[in-house]
């Protein structure tokens, strides 16, 4: 009797694991979040605001999130190579490192998370002018969820809960722009 219920136990167990391994290979491990806003300034003043990462303290949603957080620059802002690195027990740490830029119109660069979790994301803003004295700014990521960890992609909307912070940034960038 014992025997026969342990058995049963074993194939339960196996077949969660099976469906787990089934439902994850099935699952997406990209996603991608995009948020945009209209900046009442012209393209050129926006752009060489937003390229450099020092300015993300101010506007940036997680810088608000802990005052107390550590940073570390290396290289020159506003240019490929320069990474600013942070250290929080709020946001976690990690690092992010401009890429690449197309002067007045995209700045990509590649966060890299090192706690609570390890993970990479390429992130970009871009400029685009939509009037005289109007810039459309896009701020957006795309990363990946290794297997069988983008299950998490089932259970939480990663487009909710980044975009959320993705528009309140773009929102102070907005009123520190305009208010300059």
């Amino acid at each position: 009797m014992i025997k026969k219920i342990l058995i049963g136990l074993v194939l339960v167990v196996v077949g969660l694991v099976g469906l787990v391994a089934v439902v994850s290979l099935v699952s997406p491990t990209d996603f991608a979040v995009e948020r945009e806003v209209v900046v009442n300034k012209p393209k050129d003043e926006v752009f060489a605001y937003a390229k450099l990462l020092k300015n993300q303290n101010d506007w940036g949603p997680w810088f608000k999130q802990d005052p107390a957080m550590m940073q570390e620059y290396t290289g020159t802002d506003g240019t490929p190579g320069f990474t600013s690195k942070w250290v929080s027990q709020e946001v976690g740490s990690g690092e992010q490192e401009i890429k690449r830029i197309v002067e007045g119109e995209r700045i990509e660069t590649e966060l890299r998370f090192t706690a609570p979790f390890e993970s990479k994301a390429d992130c970009y803003i871009t400029t685009e002018a939509v009037g005289e004295n109007q810039t459309k700014v896009k701020w957006g990521f795309k990363s990946s969820m290794p297997r069988p960890m983008n299950l998490l992609t089932l259970v939480m909307d990663m487009d909710a809960a980044i975009g959320k912070d993705f528009e309140d940034g773009l929102a102070s960038l907005k009123s520190i722009l305009e208010t300059k």
